[in-house]
């Protein structure tokens, strides 16, 4: 199955259910044929239409599929899995980015098999809502870790007896999608910020989002991270003051994060200090911060960028500068089996790094 254009137009390639109107059934045409699949909108018409998908996928006639019980169906198992990643995937009591992943990247699957039973979904099933995901113009990278959240709902499945170990099995077999060789469009690679336009943004933003873009590029810090500083969180005891976040992204693999701050990045952390030890430094929101940016790249005429594209920035400086390890210190990169190794090191290398870069 191909997505084709037509005028510069994606058009798709998976034949579409449609509703014959004169006698309420739905049908699906190809190749110049229509198959009616039963009363539109019905059980039976899902099924029929999950069947027709897998039979064309194989480009052999599939056995038909059985409507299974709810709790045995894809929809029943989706359902227990977001149950279950609905109180796991949680930070500070709101949902992470990963659950909104995992509702997008189960979208097209309910949409074609949920109502085929669990032991029934194979690999050609699974390469179906691959070609649904591409149909909808999903990046390369987006759509292979779709797969995988996809896969980790069959494996979770697995793991409490509610789907056959031979599915998930089955499942892994499918290869990703590789550079170059699928219809799947990859995302233009993210890369540093121009320092002209950089400059520029600066020069039309007000001072607190000023001072948010230079303290990013001294420290290679996440926006997030420096949005949630207070000052009783900051060391100031050295010449390179220091912040232990408790509450970072890779906290749950039992990462450290500590922020440096060297003679420059200290002058602009200064004037927000005000002795309530609790009270966030920056009285700004993440997507506050990020809007303010890309609405001065409008303002501009200029590409947009990002807060995190700033990261890439103090990246490449700090490698050029000070080396790939450093680089890697700075911005939290160190694998999370290391940590514990070269916890010291890395702290001390950092704040070498803090005092000369600022």
């Amino acid at each position: 199955m191909q997505t084709v254009s037509c005028g510069g137009r994606p058009v798709s390639r998976i034949p579409q259910v449609r509703f014959h109107k004169p006698s309420g059934q739905a049908r699906v045409r190809h190749k110049g044929l229509e198959t009616y699949l039963g009363p539109y909108g019905s059980e039976e018409a899902a099924r029929r239409y999950a069947a027709f998908l897998t039979g064309l996928a194989s480009d052999s006639t599939a056995a038909p599929m059985a409507v299974a019980p709810v709790s045995k169906s894809v929809n029943g198992l989706c359902l227990m899995y977001l149950d279950h990643a609905e109180k796991y995937y949680v930070k500070n009591g709101k949902p992470t980015d990963e659950l909104h992943c995992i509702k997008s990247a189960i979208r097209p699957l309910l949409e074609l098999f949920g109502e085929v039973r669990v032991s029934e979904f194979g690999p050609l099933a699974l390469k179906v809502v691959r070609q649904a995901m591409i149909e909808k113009v999903w990046t390369r990278r987006y759509i292979n870790n779709s797969l995988g959240r996809i896969r980790r709902v069959f494996r979770w499945g697995v793991e409490n007896e509610l789907v056959p170990p031979a599915v998930i099995q089955a499942l892994e077999a499918i290869a990703p999608l590789m550079a170059g060789r699928t219809e799947a469009k990859d995302r233009a690679a993210r890369k540093p910020v121009d320092q002209k336009h950089i400059n520029m943004v600066l020069g039309k933003v007000r001072p607190l989002i000023g001072d948010l873009i230079n303290l990013q590029l001294l420290t290679g810090a996440r926006s997030g991270e420096l949005l949630m500083l207070t000052e009783g969180m900051i060391d100031c005891a050295g010449e390179v003051w220091t912040a232990n976040l408790v509450d970072h992204k890779t906290v749950h693999h039992g990462k450290e994060r500590v922020l440096v701050f060297g003679p420059k990045a200290q002058l602009i952390l200064r004037p927000y200090f005000t002795g309530q030890k609790s009270a966030k430094l920056f009285r700004i929101r993440r997507d506050g911060y990020g809007r303010a940016v890309s609405n001065a790249c409008d303002a501009l005429e200029i590409s947009r960028w990002t807060p995190h594209w700033l990261r890439h920035t103090a990246a490449t400086r700090l490698r050029e500068d000070y080396g790939l390890e450093a680089a890697q210190i700075m911005l939290g990169h160190a694998r999370a089996d290391m940590t514990q190794l070269y916890a010291a090191l890395s702290l001390s290398k950092a704040v070498d790094v803090a005092r000369a870069a600022g």
